[in-house]
């Protein structure tokens, strides 16, 4: 079960966040999101290594290249990695989230690894999995709102 406290952290805290899977498909969760997440405040790194760009910002092949971009503009580089992969590679994803010293692991809607979150969560990284970043972050937007 996510934790609500921990969602609001998140998307309050976090500043820069590595989207993994960003495709260029503009009918793709991960374009629609990515985009929203750029107009919303947040340093939007698409990671995907099939792409130079998407939406008009630089694509990264990995995370570490992503990190190290991130790093150059902001000492404290990535602070969310959005996961828009298969479950088969989220075990990868967290190896390279654990290593990069990064925060913050979500996982998307349909995207879980009971091991790999498990792994992340005794590393210190705080997982939001099974769950969307945009519908969490537009919930709470209108509630504070007043709508």
């Amino acid at each position: 079960m996510n934790d609500p406290a921990v969602i609001d952290e998140m998307l309050q805290t976090a500043k820069t966040i590595a989207v993994v899977g960003m495709s260029e498909k503009t009918w793709r969760a991960s374009n629609r999101i990515g985009e929203y997440l750029a107009a919303n405040g947040y340093r939007v790194l698409p990671v995907n290594p099939a792409l130079k760009q998407v939406l008009g910002m630089p694509s990264y092949p990995d995370l570490d290249a992503a990190q190290a971009a991130a790093k150059e503009q902001n000492a404290s580089g990535i602070d969310l990695v959005d996961v828009f992969r298969a479950p088969q590679y989220v075990p990868a994803i967290v190896d390279d989230v654990i290593r990069l010293g990064i925060p913050y692991l979500w996982l998307q809607d349909d995207v879980m690894h009971e091991e790999a979150v498990a792994r992340a969560r005794a590393a210190g990284v705080k997982c939001i999995e099974n769950d969307c970043i945009f519908r969490e972050h537009a919930a709470r937007a209108d509630s504070q709102s007043g709508r």
